[in-house]
């Protein structure tokens, strides 16, 4: 607690640096979207890049770009057949592996880099989105959504080391559109309302609200199964909040054992010999990108595709498209 104080104060001066144009910001001629949040992990970045991507893809070239967190090369790198999660990072890699054919895919630690490496390309991209970069100041997105979860909404949160916020809750201001994410999917507009008047948002921004979907095919490298009809399996996870997950097995009713790891886990040798073990392993689609490398565990390992449903989709998307257009 003591910290507290100190980070809210250094966070606080880099952004009105920032703001006041003391330290620059790198703005750009083509759409640039930025997906990002004020606390640290968990609030659904992935799936609405991945709603994104969808929305935008048959009609604008796209590209994606991340950090590449927890991935053991450096600089820029393009995604390609015989890119892992090794060299791309878990998430990179799953927009690959789902939408390669429509969206380029690239990590840069450095976004401003990795933008204009993305822009000299020969297909150049129309569009490129960017993952998790709400505190990368050095370049200054045409369209910032933010994402906060239900559960724990960054109005009720303080910053690190003792909250979760990256930096004070004023940066919502930077951005565009708010969306509440991993909602209740029955929240009525009073509940919603609550929410809404502790947003903290300026009078030009749009608040939405969405929730998760699971489907009830899980899916392995060769085939599908029905979750549904699985007798038992071990659900093993190393995401930030693995509790949607654990909520909507259980309301099936399934027979599971579960493996909970910390976010973004490196699965040891060790562990792969306990999962080697396992008769039928479900997990989520960032962890399949992990896990997959192991030739032992391809005959047992599957996942649960998710995506988001979004309430006043047209609104949404029609705010998105605008701002392309524009």
């Amino acid at each position: 607690m003591p910290l507290v104080p100190v980070y809210f104060l250094v966070t606080w001066v880099r952004n009105k640096l920032y703001d006041l144009g003391i330290k620059k910001s790198i703005s750009f001629d083509f759409p640039v979207i930025c997906v990002g949040n004020l606390s640290v992990g968990g609030t659904g970045k992935s799936p609405m890049i991945e709603y994104l991507i969808n929305l935008l893809k048959d009609d604008f070239k796209l590209a994606t770009l991340s950090r590449g967190y927890k991935r053991k090369t450096k600089g820029f790198h393009l995604a390609d057949i015989n890119s892992t999660s090794e060299t791309l990072g878990d998430e990179p890699l799953q927009f690959y592996n789902k939408f390669g054919s429509n969206v380029i895919v690239a990590v840069d630690s450095n976004r401003a880099n990795g933008i204009n490496k993305l822009r000299n390309l020969d297909i150049i991209p129309e569009v490129i989105l960017l993952d998790d970069a709400f505190q990368h100041r050095k370049v200054k997105p045409g369209f910032n959504i933010l994402l906060t979860t239900y559960s724990n909404p960054y109005f009720n949160d303080m910053v690190l080391p003792t909250g979760n916020l990256r930096e004070p809750i004023n940066g919502v201001k930077r951005a565009n559109i708010v969306v509440v994410t991993k909602s209740p999917k029955n929240l009525n507009q009073a509940q919603k309302d609550a929410i809404i008047e502790k947003i903290y948002s300026e009078a030009n921004q749009h608040i939405f609200f969405s929730s998760i979907e699971y489907s009830n095919e899980i899916i392995s490298i060769n085939s599908t199964k029905n979750i549904t009809t699985l007798p038992s399996f071990t659900l093993v996870t190393g995401i930030a909040n693995s509790n949607p997950l654990v909520d909507f097995l259980k309301e099936k009713e399934l027979k599971f054992e579960h493996l909970n790891f910390k976010d973004h886990h490196d699965f040891s040798d060790k562990d792969i010999e306990i999962l080697n073990r396992k008769e039928l392993i479900v997990t989520t689609e960032k962890d399949f990108m992990r896990l997959q490398q192991y030739a032992s565990l391809r005959e047992t390992l599957f996942y649960l595709p998710i995506f988001i449903k979004i309430d006043n989709t047209s609104l949404f998307n029609s705010l998105v498209k605008a701002y392309i257009k524009r």
